[in-house]
């Protein structure tokens, strides 16, 4: 804190902005609003006349952030990573000013290394400290067997902590579970002969699962670019005992409002989270759209009616001569991944087609695709089948 303060003081003193890094790995598709914790603290440096310095990670990414995990993450290509890099920024470009953000993919440099240059970076840190990394030793350490620690995976905090060095970061954003990366970058920067980084981490947002942190592979998340009706069916989903949580590090309601709002004796948690769902929309789309959002959820689940935004997949007039088998419908309209796991929804009573919204629970039926064709999987999935 005292550190902060003294690189905030100096900034207004000499009127220099200071630079205020945060680093994000495209390993997926999808920034999500775990995401956005530290990117709206970012924001906040931004509006208060700092600048912000963005790390695309696009090598970092190749090697997979091990904070807080178990196991080796999973490999990626470079192909998968600049596929997945290229829509980040236009997600991003919902919460921070990027006419005012320094953007920096790490392959700028990490792409002109040489074996010579990673030993050096592999000389600033001993074994033993890399070992002393919480998820290190629990992997090192655990039993009967130990899990596998790839020496690949030890590159990445002294990556993270380079990128630092790199952009002459004065303050660096991140979870709770990177304050050894983060800490990394304070090293680094001094072994450069850099004034090091202040490091200010932040707490990690729970995913829809009220458990483990919102993740892609985990499948429990909201994304930025989902849409407004999306966002808000899957914000209602949360536990309650999420609210607070979500309201704090997703809003800017002030803390009073929140101790209300979070309070079930005072507010009525639907009410609550309902109040929640619209402050996260009309953050990305605006009050309009939170309202209509609001608006088609109670449509179509209290009033079991359609929402007016259905989304749409098309199927060629060749492939519409003849009726099709509802499994295989199930599966092309991407409800379902396989006929067995479309056969199980569909013996469940979970399917229903058409305006009378006609239930269908014979697996083995056929459909007459038509356009215009509404097909229902319980009461989140809907899609329009167009005929073209």
């Amino acid at each position: 804190t005292d550190g902060l303060r003294k690189k905030l003081e100096a900034s207004a003193k000499t009127g220099k902005p200071l630079r205020v890094k945060y680093g994000i790995d495209p390993t997926g598709i999808d920034v999500h609003l775990g995401h956005t914790v530290p990117l709206r603290k970012l924001r906040q440096f931004q509006e208060l006349g700092h600048q912000a310095v963005l790390i695309i990670g696009n090598y970092t990414a190749l090697v997979g952030d091990p904070s807080g995990r178990d196991e080796t993450r999973a490999r990626l290509t470079q192909e998968q990573v600049e596929k997945n890099a290229q829509d980040y920024l236009k997600q991003i470009s919902k919460i921070l000013d990027m006419s005012k953000t320094e953007v920096r993919p790490n392959g700028d440099w990490f792409g002109k290394f040489t074996f010579l240059d990673v030993l050096s970076l592999t000389s600033k840190i001993t074994v033993q400290r890399m070992l002393e990394r919480d998820d290190f030793s629990k992997r090192f350490h655990s039993r009967p067997e130990s899990i596998p620690i790839y020496l690949h995976e030890c590159l990445y905090p002294l990556m993270q902590g380079h990128d630092s060095v790199e952009i002459h970061a004065d303050i660096e954003l991140g979870g709770s579970e990177q304050l050894f990366n983060l800490m990394m970058g304070r090293r680094l920067q001094d072994a450069a002969g850099q004034e090091p980084q202040i490091c200010v981490t932040l707490p990690i947002l729970r995913g829809l699962d009220g458990v483990r942190r919102m993740g892609k592979s985990l499948g429990n998340y909201v994304g930025v670019g989902e849409s407004a009706d999306q966002q808000f069916g899957k914000t209602l989903s949360i536990p309650d005992d999420l609210m607070k949580e979500w309201f704090t590090l997703l809003t800017d309601r002030p803390v009073s409002e929140i101790e209300t709002l979070a309070d079930s004796t005072k507010t009525h948690p639907m009410i609550a989270k309902k109040t929640l769902a619209r402050d996260i929309v009309a953050f990305y789309y605006g009050a309009d759209a939170a309202t209509a959002a609001q608006a088609n959820f109670e449509k179509q689940f209290g009033d079991k009616k359609d929402p007016d935004n259905i989304p749409e997949i098309a199927i060629p007039a060749s492939e519409a001569t003849q009726p099709i088998g509802l499994l295989a419908l199930l599966v092309k309209v991407g409800f379902c991944k396989s006929n067995n796991e479309a056969r199980n929804t569909v013996t469940e009573g979970a399917v229903s087609i058409g305006p009378e919204r006609t239930k269908i629970t014979d697996w083995r039926a056929t459909v007459t695709l038509e356009d215009g064709l509404v097909v229902r999987l319980g009461s989140k999935k809907i899609v329009r089948i167009r005929i073209g």
